[in-house]
């Protein structure tokens, strides 16, 4: 999938010719379009994608519940908030480095908030509800800035930034993103056996011995980290975390920590055949990135609420 995001956008190339531009023994331009266009904006999509894919196999072992994903501990809404107070203030015009620094202190609160519900060894449905009442305020402030905004041309760069989108991203990006994101993923890819053991059951997992306090900080952290660094530099990008483990789950088994590394090959291969998707289709304006996952993803998520009610019944 790497290789065909780097092949296919406005100007297809053949594979020879990506190959000789990585290198830099190829045309100036066509060096150009793959270093410096293609190749930042592919690293973020796998990156982002494995990010996302992972957290939301995570958040769902951990919550026991089929429609966990990052945004429903308020991460994404911590993170973008952060980034709104950025572009609502004009940070962003004075440092180029203050949208995605904005959005890794907003991802960072929303963490710590969930750290002290966390530590204090709460139940997983409190950290469902703190988390959608961290989402909920963040998206009551973010449309109180654009109410607020005096200046119109602010409030099309916030909904076009909340849109989610890989689009001219530079390496300074992958540089400011990437160290948080494989961190993220790194802490995430340890809680294989921990959820394991908490599928069996909250009392069950605390008597073989598993610290379910230690757990749920890993996982926020981890979470907190991949998702924070993503929506720091790409927007919004939602229902990867959601769709992916449950097209995975089949596939692998019951056991949570079978699904984690596949859960994030696939969150990466999907994410980047998304953007390919959106460079492919030529009429009108490039398509954000965020609203092709959203499509994908909101009639499954509808589709999985209705799963759940008949079993449910």
């Amino acid at each position: 999938m790497a290789i065909m995001s780097l092949r296919f956008g406005y100007v297809p190339l053949p594979a020879s010719d990506v190959l000789a531009g990585l290198l830099g023994s190829a045309d100036e331009k066509i060096v150009t379009i793959i270093r410096d266009l293609r190749l930042p904006r592919t690293i973020l999509a796998l990156l982002i994608g494995a990010a996302t894919g992972l957290a939301g196999a995570v958040l769902q072992s951990l919550l026991r519940n089929p429609l966990a994903e990052p945004s429903v501990v308020g991460i994404t809404g911590g993170a973008s908030l952060g980034a709104v107070i950025a572009l609502y203030f004009g940070l962003s015009a004075v440092f180029p480095f203050a949208l995605p620094l904005s959005a890794l202190t907003g991802a960072a609160i929303a963490t710590i908030v969930l750290y002290l519900v966390a530590a204090r060894d709460s139940s997983t449905l409190t950290l469902i509800l703190v988390g959608m009442a961290i989402g909920g305020i963040s998206l009551s402030l973010i449309s109180l800035a654009m109410n607020l905004s005096p200046n119109p041309w602010a409030v099309s760069e916030i909904i076009f930034w909340l849109l989610g989108s890989v689009r001219d991203r530079s390496f300074a990006d992958v540089t400011l993103a990437a160290p948080f994101i494989v961190t993220g993923i790194a802490v995430l890819l340890t809680l294989g056996k921990p959820l394991d053991a908490l599928s069996l059951g909250e009392e069950a997992a605390q008597s073989l011995g598993m610290d379910l306090t230690r757990v749920r900080v890993l996982a926020i952290v981890g979470t907190s980290l991949a998702v924070g660094a993503s929506v720091a530099v790409a927007g919004t990008i939602g229902f990867v975390g959601l769709v992916v483990p449950h097209l995975l789950r089949p596939l692998v088994g019951q056991m949570p920590s079978r699904l984690l590394l596949p859960s994030a090959l696939g969150g990466a291969a999907l994410l980047a055949a998304a953007d390919v998707v959106v460079r492919l289709i030529t009429v009108g304006p490039e398509l954000h990135l965020g609203i092709v996952t959203s499509l994908i993803g909101a009639p499954f998520f509808l589709y999985l609420i209705l799963k759940t009610r008949k079993i449910v019944r």
